[in-house]
């Protein structure tokens, strides 16, 4: 009986756009009087046939209809847990990246202490060990340069964390006054006296732009890479301090003619303590150019370096800032 019925249903089913067309030509053929002239009863059938042919196809579209959406859905679902995968997978990779680091810097940074403390522990064996006053003096001298390494190296580090703890100002700042203050700072340093460094800055057109920014931490970046340069030349070479601009950024440079850069360390140079090649017999707290580029991350700029071991040889670091 079940069976039976069933197939009555399917049969109607398929005979439902003809039926609803015969009913509506049927109503028509009665209603004729009242059905519009442009319309014929043929008309109408066929209008009923239509109707019943959307009535029967109304679940298959509704299936389409149905599979479309929770298609899309899925997809939706699927493309939404694809990106959180990659997001997990970036956050992941940039922590890792950070531990890394973080495990790389404590490591040079324990080098770095230990090197003048294990300098100052032996200079005051020396000095208790010292019979003679010029050996008495010496490893008093030695103390002093393994105090003052340490002293700097924690300045530098004071610093350095000194710039994530506090906004930076933003005021005007003239570039021109800035470099001249900074060169002759560094022509004032003992240990350079003499030796020559030229400042060049375009008079024309005038006046050279302005930026904006905190002026104690620009000289600081700026005084930073003329004592680098000098600290890495003889007084035969040359050093020079450039200020141009290309309407958008202030780029200052500073150019040597010393040894230069290997250029297995160009790419590390910026990096908290790290001491390249031929910097490793110098003194140095390996944070200077570290400060450099955080001090113009900061200002919205950054930082550059280009440098040759061949003729003609030298280096130049290039700092950008954006105009004000």
């Amino acid at each position: 009986m079940r069976r039976v019925s069933r197939r009555w249903l399917r049969y109607a089913k398929l005979t439902l756009p003809i039926w609803v067309g015969l009913l509506l030509a049927g109503l028509a053929w009665l209603l004729l009087p009242f059905v519009p002239p442009t319309l014929t009863t043929i008309d109408i059938g066929i209008f009923g046939l239509v109707i019943g042919l959307s009535i029967r196809n109304t679940a298959l579209v509704a299936f389409l209809l149905g599979f479309c959406i929770t298609g899309g859905i899925v997809l939706i679902l699927y493309w939404d847990k694809r990106r959180v995968n990659e997001a997990h997978t970036l956050y992941a990779d940039y922590v890792e990246d950070a531990q890394q680091k973080r495990r790389h810097f404590l490591r040079r940074l324990d080098h770095e202490i230990k090197n003048p403390l294990t300098g100052l522990r032996a200079a005051l064996v020396n000095l208790q060990e010292a019979q003679a006053a010029d050996e008495r003096s010496q490893a008093g001298q030695n103390a002093d340069k393994a105090v003052e390494r340490l002293t700097r190296l924690l300045t530098d580090l004071r610093k350095l964390a000194d710039l994530d703890e506090r906004p930076i100002e933003r005021y005007a700042v003239n570039v021109p006054d800035l470099l001249d203050d900074v060169v002759e700072a560094a022509r004032a340093i003992p240990a350079y006296e003499g030796r020559g460094i030229s400042l060049l800055i375009p008079k024309i057109p005038s006046p050279f732009p302005m930026i904006t920014g905190d002026r104690d931490l620009l000289v600081l970046a700026v005084y930073n890479l003329v004592e680098n340069a000098l600290k890495f030349t003889s007084a035969n070479d040359s050093v020079e301090v450039r200020a141009m601009e290309d309407g958008r950024t202030i780029v200052i440079e500073v150019a040597d003619s010393g040894a230069g850069i290997s250029s297995e360390d160009l790419s590390k140079i910026f990096d908290e303590l790290y001491r390249g090649t031929n910097a490793r017999s110098t003194e140095g707290s390996g944070l200077g150019l570290a400060l450099v580029n955080r001090i113009a991350i900061l200002h919205g700029g950054g930082c550059g370096v280009r440098s040759s071991q061949m003729e003609p040889r030298g280096t130049v670091f290039t700092l950008r800032l954006p105009r004000r």
